[in-house]
Formats: structure tokens, sequence, C-alpha cells
């Protein structure tokens, strides 16, 4: 597949793209194989909102996948696996062997009733099979909702009960550093409530003792041994659900974010080819599979491509600080795909940890997640990139389904802290509060996207209102991403974070209200505020305001038992860095927090709070402040 190789041809093919978008991407389609072909490459409005993308075409994305790869690279390696701890052995799987594997586990699906269009929740830890599964759900048309394996029962049971799951597929734990962690359990307890599960495959990864079920829950294992290795890929119109990822929305519930099958194909592909400018080599995109990031350039995009991806168990930090490094020699990664979290962790723990090492193989570093700081992105240059690969700073969301505004890696010069210029097919615009486009150069705004692309989000699952609102409904006409942005004097842009009640902590979007709702679950609190505020390792660290009724209560077992509320209904991931606990909230006469003042002391801005006349009590701000964490 040919891709873009100068940058006056990215300047060429981003013209094109913007004069011609349906014979752009009809190109870029005709690449794949296709059952049938499409009837029309795109039909879209962003009133209702409606994006349809080679419509009529019917493919199913595994057979681009695997089947296509098989005649000349079926030997070639698809993935090594890392486990978690390096002194257990590693698995690689060749294409050959991982065709085999998912059509065996899609005819164990089928075996225990899953059938095309069933949704199909995988919960499990980052080894082979979890990829594995969620081919296997492709393959046979099932709609796979992959959890991250950090959630908490609470948070996996909404989700199976908002999609209707009938199988979930889990493993008896996972490995996470120097801890083992329950996950049957977890999904034993999430069960007690979500009747459509009919059925549980279980994976041993820990050898835990786990409860199982008679007539429900069956081990992996024994069903892999009667499969059939095959298994014909189901025939999918190119409009037909792939998968839904839920992510934090500034309301509590999450949102089941669907992506489709086509579009997602054609477009991950094209973006995986061209921003890492790939050409062979060994890949590894550090994020878990349970975050969209995982599902895209993990999962699918790499397989797409036909390329040598690394998927690792562990962390950054186990056995020790060199373990990312150690990974790269060991396996010779040529593209190195990592979050600001984790290089700000690792910059930390100092360059003792990255001596030992050669990391001549790498040619490009991506970051993805959260907008990357400068003294990261320069550190991140200097001593891993050696100043000799070039950074690709990547931005998108769940929902774009693929990166929409990043360098591609080599052809376009870079700054750090700024994701730069739009991928071909991406039309970004700057508005102002009001909706009026902010033209030229040197502008901040709110970031929106006046055409779709391919994998743009098709509906969130179940209410086709909610997506509506959430991503059109602000500035009609304009799909609106919730960030803000900067476009500098080159035409640059720079996101500056989210306009909405969204935290973007460790690269995860979080909810203020899914943790203020977590955290009024506790019985001792009346109400909460959440805000974000700089943290040095995680971009965003989470700051909880909470109005306790229990005048006696000691404020640190307060705050203990807060952590530990909020691990139960979201997981860990959502625990509050600081509790500050307080007599009252800075609300307007009409009852709306005022989290603006709230962030600026979060922040420590204490002289910087501006009008606080309209307040119903100015005094609950000086309060605030004197006990400010």
């Amino acid at each position: 597949m040919t891709k873009i190789s100068s940058f006056s041809e990215y300047q060429t093919e981003y013209n094109r793209s913007v004069n011609d978008p349906e014979g752009f991407w009809a190109e870029q389609a005709d690449k794949f194989t296709w059952q049938k072909k499409w009837n029309k490459v795109l039909d879209w409005n962003f009133e209702d909102p409606k994006m349809k993308w080679f419509e009529g075409g019917q493919l199913n994305i595994t057979e681009n996948c695997l089947d296509r790869h098989l005649a000349e690279r079926g030997d070639q390696v698809a993935f090594y696996w890392e486990p978690n701890d390096p002194s257990e052995k590693n698995i690689q799987l060749t294409y050959k062997q991982l065709h085999a594997e998912v059509c065996k586990f899609g005819n164990v699906l089928k075996n225990n009733g899953a059938k095309k269009g069933d949704r199909i929740c995988i919960y499990m830890p980052m080894v082979p099979e979890l990829a594995i599964a969620v081919l296997a759900c492709a393959r046979i048309g099932a709609v796979h909702s992959v959890v991250f394996g950090g959630f908490s029962a609470s948070a996996l049971s909404g989700r199976i009960q908002d999609c209707d799951c009938n199988i979930v597929v889990t493993s008896d734990g996972a490995f996470r550093g120097a801890k083992a962690i329950p996950m049957k359990e977890t999904v034993d307890e999430a069960l007690e409530i979500c009747p459509s599960v009919k059925k549980v495959i279980v994976l041993e990864r820990t050898k835990t003792s786990v409860q199982m079920i008679s007539g429900r829950d069956v081990k992996w294992k024994d069903e892999m041994t009667n499969a059939a290795t095959d298994c014909p890929a189901e025939v999918m119109d190119s409009e037909d659900m792939l998968f839904i990822l839920y992510t934090s929305g500034s309301t509590g519930k999450p949102k089941g974010v669907v992506h489709t099958c086509g579009g997602y194909m054609v477009y991950t592909h094209y973006s995986f080819e061209n921003v890492f400018q790939y050409n062979g080599g060994v890949y590894w995109c550090t994020a878990d599979i349970g975050w969209i990031t995982g599902h895209s350039y993990i999962v699918y995009a790499p397989l797409l491509a036909g390329a040598t991806s690394v998927i690792f168990e562990g962390v950054p930090t186990y056995p020790d600080a060199g373990r990312f490094w150690q990974v790269i020699d060991k396996y010779k990664v040529s593209t190195f795909y990592t979050a600001p979290t984790a290089i700000r962790a690792l910059e930390a723990a100092g360059l003792d940890f990255v001596k030992p090492y050669k990391l001549d193989s790498l040619k490009v570093l991506g970051s993805v997640g959260e907008p990357i700081n400068e003294e990261a992105w320069n550190w991140y240059n200097e001593n891993i990139g050696k100043k000799n690969c070039p950074i690709v700073d990547t931005w998108w969301q769940t929902e774009t389904g693929g990166i929409l505004i990043s360098p591609l890696a080599g052809l376009t010069k870079t700054k750090p802290g700024y994701a730069t210029l739009p991928l071909p097919g991406i039309q970004p615009i700057l508005v102002d509060d009001k909706g009026n486009e902010l033209k030229g150069n040197g502008v901040e705004g709110n970031l929106c996207i006046k055409f779709p692309w391919p994998s743009i989000i098709r509906t969130t699952f179940g209410d086709h209102e909610r997506c509506k609102q959430n991503y059109f409904a602000t500035y009609p006409g304009l799909y609106f991403t919730g960030d803000g942005c900067k476009r500098d004097e080159d035409g640059y842009y720079r996101i500056t974070g989210r306009v909405d009640d969204v935290m973007n902590v460790s690269g995860h979007r979080i909810g203020t209200a899914e943790v203020e709702s977590a955290i009024n679950t506790h019985i001792d609190i009346v109400e909460s505020a959440v805000v974000a505020y700089p943290h040095d390792i995680k971009g965003q660290g989470i700051y909880a305001y909470v109005i306790c009724t229990n005048k006696n209560k000691d404020h640190d077992s307060l705050r203990r038992e807060i952590l530990a509320e909020v691990t139960k209904v979201i997981g860990p991931i959502a625990k509050p860095d600081k509790i500050q606990i307080v007599s009252g909230l800075p609300k307007t006469r009409s009852g709306k927090i005022m989290r603006r003042i709230l962030r600026k002391v979060a922040e420590g801005e204490m002289n910087n709070l501006g009008d606080i006349s309209t307040l119903l009590d100015p005094a609950v701000v000086e309060e605030i402040k004197n006990g400010a964490l």
C-alpha cells in the first residue's frame, strides 16, 4: 500500500482529500479485500447526525487483518507477547498461528451460543488471548465490548447491562507488577445483577482458585481443545457494528461509543502507515487493549498493515524502571508508542535505568493519551531517541477511532507540545464559545471538525440522542471534540485540554460526575465536587472537595474510606490524589457550583479567583483557600 513519502506529498494529498474526499477515501478502501464493493462512498449530515461510509460494501475485517496475509507472510511473527515477569517465557504467534487461534475461538464463541450481532464483554489481562478474543468476535460478526481490567465490579456490570451482553470472556486473574489481581471474582460479583449473561469463558492465567458455576462457566482451555480451526468469516455490511467501547462523559454514566466495520478499517490502517511511516520492523504500543489506543494501534491497524507487534503484560517500572528499555532492546523495537504519564514516571526514575540499554533499533517515537509537556518531550527526544528519532505527538479520541492530528514521522517538522497538522481527510476548525469560526493563525478556541472521516463515531449505543447532544449539538454543523486548542503562527495545532468536566488522568478520560457519584455513595458524604489539577507524573491529578455530615469523623480515616469507595465503584484509576474536607462549596444563587474557583484553589492560584460577588456565601471561598492541600 502506498504511503506519503515527503512533506510536499503530504500537502498535495491533504488538498486532494479536502477537494475530493470521496475519491480520496475510495482509493484507500480499494486496497482491501471486499466481498462486495460499496454502492456509495459517503452519505452524511451532522444534524441527525448520520455518517455512513462505503455503504452497501461487504467485508470482514479479520480477512484483511489475517487471511490476506497468509500466502506472503504466514510465517512472519504477528505478535510477540512479553509477560509481566521477565523470567517467564515469552510467546510469539505467527500470522498463520494467530489465524488458527482466532478461528478456533470464533468456534468456541459459536459453540457457547454467540451469533452475529450479539454483544460480548471481554474483561481480561494483557495476554495474547485478549487480542484473539477481540478478533474472534469480529470473525463471527459479534460485537466486542472490551472493559479495562482495572475497572470494578460495579463499573463492569454497568457496561454489561448497557449493551445487554450474553457472554463474558475473562481470566482467573491478572499479573500487574508485583501483584496478582483477581478478575473472575470481580466478574462473579458484577454478574449478580446481569441476567443477560448466559456464559462465562475463563482463561487460566494466575492459577488462582476460582468458583466455576455449573452450566454458566466454562474453561478456555477445555473449549479450545475441542474447537475446529475452520471458521468462515461472517459477511458484514460496512456499517455493521464492529465494537462498543465505553468512555467517560461529563455526566455520570459512561457512554458506549460505536464503531463500524468498513470506515474504521480504512482509516485506522491509513493513519498507522502514515503517522508512523511504518515500513517493517517491530512496532510496540504500550497501551492496554481495554482502551481505544489498544483497539486501533495494537490489534487492528498493525495487523491490517501486516506488522510485527509487541503485546506487553506488565508495567513500566517492574521489576525496575528500566523495563521498557530492556524490552525495546530484546525485540529490537523500531517504533515505540507510549503515554506522557509513562515518560514522566521514567524520567523521574533517573537515567541510571536507561544507561544499560542500547536503544539503537529505535527509528520512531510516539506519544498518546494527552498533550505531552515540553520537558518530557525533550527528555524522551534526548535520552530515548538520542535526538535521532522523530516524535509523533498524536491527538485523537475514543470517538474518532484513529489519529486525527499528528506529525508524519520524519516528514513533518516537529515542535515540542504540538500535535502539529491534521492528517489528510481531517478538516479541523477553531470556534469561539458562540460558534464563530476563528480564521487565520495565532488564534485559540474550541476544536471542532467540519467534515466526517471514515472512523468517526456513529452513535452511542442505545442512545443516539446522547451522541447528538454530546458531539453535534454544541456547534450545529460541526463535530465538537470537547477540547480547547491553539493554532500558532505556523498553523500548528496545540491541544490545551478539555473544556468540559472530563479529566485526563494518566491518559485515561474520567468524568468528574462519575467520581463525585462514587464519593457520594459514602454514608457520611452529603456532597462533593471534583476537579483536575496539574500533576507531575499523571498530567492531571484528581482533587476532591467533600462535605461530611459527621462532625466527629476522623479526617484521615474518612479519606481512606473515600478512596476505597471510589475503587469499589469505578476502579483504582479514579482515586482522588487529594481530598479536602469542607463545610460548603462555592455556589451561585441558583445552586450551581463554581468549579472555576475550585480549580484555581487546586492549582494553587489563590490570588486569582476572579469575581466571587455572585456567590451565595463568599465566606466559603476563604475557608476552602485556608484549608487547601
